[in-house]
């Protein structure tokens, strides 16, 4: 068996807060048209048609594909730009392959009239 020990008994202002806060802690009855009410709602709530249901299904399946489509779109685009990017860096890396291999041939030629 618990016992609880007594709290004296609170004075003034407190008491009184004490009071309300048990009042407005106390347990009460539900009242007695609480349980149709909820139930009445629930059947509205279930009572949707599923021709609703399939049109939200239907919706979301719609905007998750075009999601889906942009992002690979997106991506499309984006290794096109940087395969771009690469060809423009090649084609400038060849360019001055070419530069530096005609100045080595006209050193090259230079150096053969020197040489005859």
């Amino acid at each position: 068996m618990c016992v609880e020990p007594e709290s004296p008994e609170p004075v003034g202002d407190f008491a009184d807060f004490e009071r309300e806060l048990q009042t407005a802690l106390a347990r009460r009855p539900a009242p007695p048209h609480l349980k149709r009410k909820i139930v009445g709602r629930l059947s509205q709530h279930a009572g949707r048609s599923h021709r609703m249901i399939w049109m939200e299904r239907l919706a979301a399946s719609l905007l998750l594909a075009a999601v889906a489509g942009g992002a690979a779109f997106w991506r499309h685009q984006e290794e096109q730009r940087r395969g771009e990017e690469a060809k423009q860096q090649v084609m400038t890396a060849l360019r001055i392959a070419n530069h530096a291999l005609e100045q080595m041939n006209a050193q090259l030629a230079e150096h053969n009239r020197d040489a005859q």
